[in-house]
């Protein structure tokens, strides 16, 4: 027991006062949430923030998500790049570069157990609209993709958020699904850059995240990559149904009811 004090005050101070228990509860969210993210494209924001915020905070769950999935999903870009859409891609990024930095200003300066309510809640509404299954069917329009982007941006720099409002926009139109999960690699690769500089300007993104990414970040991808493999593989239609099921087991024990229970 003598040989495990000056270990654990190692790590915590390495953590900035994180117990070992909070990051290995955040590690084991990474990794579930990497394998929703690496089958269907998107889907582990609404596992993580909500777990991994409940122990670290929602601003450093954000930015950490932030970084491990900008880090490990490198990867797919190539790939997504050469798939995509790059046209409606930029145009959805034009939205994004106004509404990352809004988003970004509630992150900031929200209250943290306020913003956890407020995340959670969100989170269950975002399932409830991914499982009514409803789709914009229309032809992509500019001012409809500026405007997706631009929500798409505000939910991704306040929880990493973005999208739900993307795939309803792409997923119902004549685009076939891997054009669309392409669409949306490119997409959160070039959103990361944008995210990064709002988070660093409003002292979000920093040395403690960093560091705790170094552990987190191969557990999320670990995930990635099963999840990556089970693409095209596994049924689409069970993988959606227990990926809907984590992400409200994940909504309501990120709820600040039950920091008794969590690390």
């Amino acid at each position: 027991m003598a040989s495990d004090g000056p270990f654990t005050a190692f790590l915590q101070a390495w953590f900035s006062g994180y117990s070992t228990g909070q990051i290995a509860f955040v590690t084991a969210a990474a990794l579930v949430a990497g394998l929703a993210r690496g089958f269907s494209g998107f889907g582990g924001a609404l596992i993580f923030i909500p777990l991994a915020g409940s122990a670290v905070g929602p601003k450093a769950a954000s930015a950490l998500l932030l970084v491990v999935d900008g880090i490990m999903t490198l990867g797919m870009v190539p790939d997504g790049f050469r798939r995509a859409n790059r046209r409606e891609v930029a145009i959805m990024l034009c939205g994004a570069i106004f509404g990352v930095p809004a988003g970004t200003a509630v992150l900031a300066l929200i209250p943290s157990v306020t913003l956890r309510w407020i995340i959670s809640i969100l989170v269950l509404a975002l399932l409830l609209f991914l499982m009514s299954g409803w789709r914009y069917h229309g032809k992509p329009k500019t001012y409809l993709t500026v405007g997706v982007g631009a929500i798409a941006g505000f939910f991704g720099g306040a929880a990493q958020m973005s999208g739900p409002p993307i795939v309803a926009y792409w997923l119902g139109g004549a685009i076939a699904p891997q054009f669309v999960r392409a669409n949306l690699v490119l997409y959160f690769a070039l959103a990361t850059v944008i995210s990064a500089t709002s988070y660093i300007v409003g002292g979000i993104l920093t040395i403690t995240v960093l560091k705790i990414a170094v552990i987190v970040g191969p557990a999320y991808g670990l995930g990635l990559y099963f999840g990556s493999r089970l693409f095209g593989v596994a049924s689409d239609t069970a993988f959606r149904r227990i990926c809907f099921t984590l992400i409200g087991m994940a909504a309501l024990l990120g709820l600040p009811l039950f920091d008794g229970i969590l690390p």
